[in-house]
């Protein structure tokens, strides 16, 4: 169905019919059904608008179906519109599309909602936003926007300053289902591999389906992220080999730290100012999070030292590692990409739980420590909380120094032994993704 369609059927209620919510057709039939949970339990009945941003294949547009069958089912008909950013032109045809469309709300929707799939496929989409804002047509409207890239629905809501109702909280970042979601409904199918195959997954519910189905990642999923991240270098200007070779670079260092300099010369491009340009785009497409070392003295962040930089989707990481890595037993035979993703899992875990609490999520969130001859991978709340993580088994006594040098500081340690003591902690990765 087109999008006329679609609405011509919501208007009658008729969100079962098929074609109109296709989404929820795949979903029904899907073998395991993941709840999403990305701190938004509700929509507000208040008009206004909420920005829900991003990576591609991780259920935005199945939870955004799911909004509008609840929408119709509770508020009526005609309650809930929708459009699709992917098929708009520019934002011309948007602001037209929109005044089109919210002609045909029910006059008698107590809630009325228009729901704006991928609307940063649209350039400028902020300003077709003020621009019917602005002319009175949306004042009692909740219009509802998801996106895939992360700085441009930030950006876009920092323009619109009081065009977004009294809503208590307006942004949200989609997060990649928990390892506890995920072990719930395939831990009975996957066993003893249910934790490499999450990593596999990086929280992508088609990604998980698939492997807890087969046993492995298949290659149609690999081209749907690949190809998204691809497409978005390429619409940016940018190319395909440099974005490859600045891939490879971030691959060498793994979970090292690496100056801007040194990641542009290693990675063949131009100067630093490029690098970070392709580094920038990855941020915006919530794939990679920089993790700058901080002052151990301030907890302050030290700017102009190499930083880390973290995959925080690792599925994207596997889509683009040399080793073609489809199953947990290819993942579990090969060292060094395992060790790099038990770190990444980590940083896309604390990434998420930040989402979760409403804490806008930027590179400066996530930080290390190191001196000349020790390093601590995160330190998620100075001075307190501290994480190491390791592949293989840990020894407290190994981190002695520890207690010495952070003497407020209570250390985690993520391995394959687990033990307590007063200030350090020893876990699996296992128990740090479910300690919620």
């Amino acid at each position: 169905m087109d999008v006329n369609q679609i609405n011509r059927a919501l208007m009658r209620g008729e969100t079962e019919l098929p074609g109109v919510l296709p989404h929820l057709e795949t979903l029904a039939i899907a073998p395991f059904q993941f709840e999403v949970d990305f701190g938004l339990k509700k929509l507000p009945n208040e008009p206004g608008m909420l920005l829900i941003r991003g990576a591609r294949q991780y259920g935005k547009s199945t939870w955004l179906e799911q909004q509008i069958a609840a929408t119709i089912k509770e508020f009526g008909a005609g309650s809930a519109l929708y459009l699709n950013g992917d098929i708009l032109l520019n934002k011309e045809h948007l602001v037209s599309e929109i005044r089109s469309v919210i002609q045909f709300f029910s006059p008698q929707a107590p809630v009325k909602r228009l729901f704006i799939d991928e609307i940063t496929a649209v350039r400028d989409w902020e300003k077709a936003l003020k621009y019917v804002f602005d002319a009175g047509e949306l004042k009692n409207i909740l219009v509802v926007t998801t996106g895939s890239k992360a700085a441009d629905l930030r950006h876009g809501s920092e323009r619109l300053p009081g065009r977004k109702g009294r809503l208590a909280r307006t942004n949200y970042i989609f997060t990649p289902i928990s390892y506890a979601e995920f072990k719930k409904k395939c831990g009975s199918r996957l066993g003893q591999k249910t934790l490499s195959a999450y990593l596999l997954s990086g929280g992508s519910p088609i990604a998980g389906c698939e492997i807890a189905q087969t046993g492995r990642l298949p290659e149609y999923v690999i081209e749907l992220v690949s190809d998204w991240i691809l497409g978005e270098f390429t619409a940016s200007g940018r190319t395909r080999s440099a974005l490859l070779s600045v891939i490879k670079t971030l691959f060498e260092f793994g979970t090292n730290p690496v100056g801007q300099s040194k990641l542009a010369r290693e990675s063949g491009l131009a100067n630093n100012t490029v690098a970070q340009g392709y580094i920038a785009l990855l941020q915006d497409l919530l794939v990679l999070c920089p993790a700058y070392p901080i002052d151990g003295n301030t907890g302050k962040p030290i700017w102009r030292q190499p930083c880390k930089y973290h995959f925080i989707n690792t599925l994207a990481a596997v889509c683009w590692a040399s080793q073609a890595v489809r199953t947990p037993e290819e993942l579990e035979a090969s060292p060094k990409l395992h060790g790099q993703l038990l770190e990444w899992a980590v940083a896309q875990e604390l990434f998420r739980r930040r989402c979760l609490r409403g804490e806008e999520p930027v590179p400066e969130d996530l930080s290390f420590w190191h001196s000349k001859t020790h390093e601590i991978d995160f330190v998620p709340s100075y001075p307190d909380e501290w994480i190491e993580v390791k592949r293989g088994s840990e020894d407290p006594f190994h981190y002695q120094w520890f207690l010495t040098t952070h003497p407020k500081g209570q250390l985690t340690l993520i391995n394959a032994a687990q033990f307590n003591t007063n200030r350090i902690r020893g876990v699996t990765l296992e128990d740090f993704l479910l300690d919620l």
